[in-house]
């Protein structure tokens, strides 16, 4: 991609399509899917139970993978049900996935042995997968991006949010390519420890390759300001493509902002990792 900002800072970059991978299951989310999906087929598990808020791109895909490959789905959705059913959950509900609601207290609790025992009880033995998808397995699934990139290329970037994605990018970056993660929730230093023990699981130990930047979040997650909004508009009617806000949209930002204040050498070739739409879009 050429844009003559990038050409003032020295700083190359390519696009890395990832959402264009599949209709229903764009980037990140059939990679991280892909083998946690196998480890439910052999560990004879014909149903997977999720969570995501009432927004949640991670549902669809789970619920889109659910129907193709013949597993039933259960999504549990953060806070209480509305209706009529937003366009994201009456996507999920479309493609099969039973929908059930959790008060946003016990949601925080989600992960622990006692809310998954009671929804165990309620749903039967099911194959439970994370938030955001972000596991040991997802992390294995996004590590193979890298080596599908026929260019070169210095700095591999992509949005954070969970940091599966970024956890298996840096994990199969061979020589001395870099990581850099832009994290799209606000107070988000949290992720760094995320980051290492996802990696740790999923490869035995950390990777010393990677950072995320913490700074370009424009307000927290899913929140938007008109800076925001104006690059948003203004890299459409550039470069034709429509970014999603939450995610994608928050990492070019960043990109071109840390480009304009010289944070990357001139000569730099940066990879921006495209892991999906938003569905409205």
């Amino acid at each position: 991609m050429r844009d003559e900002r990038l050409d003032r800072a020295g700083v190359t970059m390519l696009l890395v399509r990832d959402d264009l991978m599949d209709p229903e299951l764009p980037g990140n989310k059939w990679r991280k899917l892909k083998y946690n999906l196998v480890a439910a087929r052999e560990q004879g598990y014909g149903t997977l139970l999720t969570f995501g808020g009432a927004y949640s791109n991670h549902l669809r895909a789970v619920a889109a993978a659910g129907r193709r490959h013949g597993l039933r789905t259960v999504g549990i959705v953060r806070g209480e049900q509305h209706l009529p059913l937003n366009p994201s959950l009456a996507y999920a509900a479309a493609q099969g996935m039973t929908l059930s609601y959790l008060d946003r207290e016990t949601y925080r609790r989600k992960h622990t042995d006692p809310v998954l025992a009671e929804l165990k009880q309620v749903w039967g033995d099911c194959y439970v997968i994370p938030e955001g998808g972000s596991n040991a397995l997802a992390v294995r699934g996004c590590a193979e991006l890298p080596a599908e990139i026929d260019a070169e290329f210095d700095v591999l970037c992509c949005p954070v949010g969970t940091g599966g994605t970024l956890a298996g990018l840096a994990g199969g970056l061979t020589g001395d390519r870099r990581a850099l993660g832009v994290a799209v929730l606000k107070g988000a230093g949290f992720l760094t420890d995320e980051v290492t023990e996802l990696q740790r699981q999923a490869f035995g130990a950390p990777t010393a390759n990677w950072r995320i930047d913490l700074d370009h979040h424009f307000g927290g997650y899913a929140k938007r300001t008109a800076e925001l909004d104006a690059f948003v508009a203004d890299f459409h009617r550039r470069h034709s493509l429509a970014l999603d806000p939450v995610y994608t949209g928050k990492m070019l930002a960043a990109l071109f902002d840390l480009a304009a204040r010289g944070e990357f050498a001139p000569g730099t070739r940066l990879a921006a990792v495209i892991t999906g739409v938003a569905p409205a879009l």
